[in-house]
């Protein structure tokens, strides 16, 4: 994988990726035409970079006893709301309103990255993760994904590793 160069971040960079340069991780973006008729964004990506939906994780937000919380699944599946609350310590978790998620993560629906965003939420990373030697997630905007360790993933987000992801 590579790295972006500095140049790179300032010419075009998301927060997620200007944050992954300042950590020194290794990450590799891929970027592609996105359609906007598409009726999955997860699995837009995941078919025009040629990797298996089950390495394409989507980002989600929730609110978990009021507190929005982020849970990143495959795209392959969807998110077990249930699981979701158990894994950060709550009884209760709701898909949080659009408006709400887009204004506090800075990210539009479909591009939300789970990286360098607006406000630091918790993050739930579907342990699925851990079997692969890299994923892709939103890299900030629509068309934009970034490949990365999971490990790093969940190191930046701080995220706990859980079975929140439904097949």
């Amino acid at each position: 994988m590579a790295k972006k160069t500095k140049k790179q971040q300032q010419s075009g960079g998301t927060p997620a990726t200007v944050a992954l340069t300042a950590a020194g991780v290794d990450f590799t973006v891929h970027s592609y035409d996105h359609d906007p008729s598409h009726p999955s964004y997860g699995e837009e990506a995941a078919e025009a970079m040629g990797v298996s939906p089950d390495r394409v994780f989507k980002t989600l937000v929730a609110d978990v006893d009021g507190v929005l919380t982020v849970a990143v699944v495959p795209v392959a599946g969807s998110l077990d709301l249930k699981a979701l609350a158990s894994a950060v310590g709550g009884k209760r978790a709701a898909m949080a309103d659009p408006a709400l998620a887009e204004r506090t993560t800075g990210y539009v629906r479909g591009g939300i990255s789970p990286l360098g965003q607006r406000k630091k939420l918790p993050t739930v990373l579907d342990d699925s993760a851990s079997v692969h030697t890299t994923i892709c997630v939103s890299a900030g905007r629509r068309g934009l994904e970034v490949e990365l360790s999971p490990a790093d993933l969940a190191q930046l987000t701080t995220a706990v590793l859980a079975p929140i992801g439904r097949a």
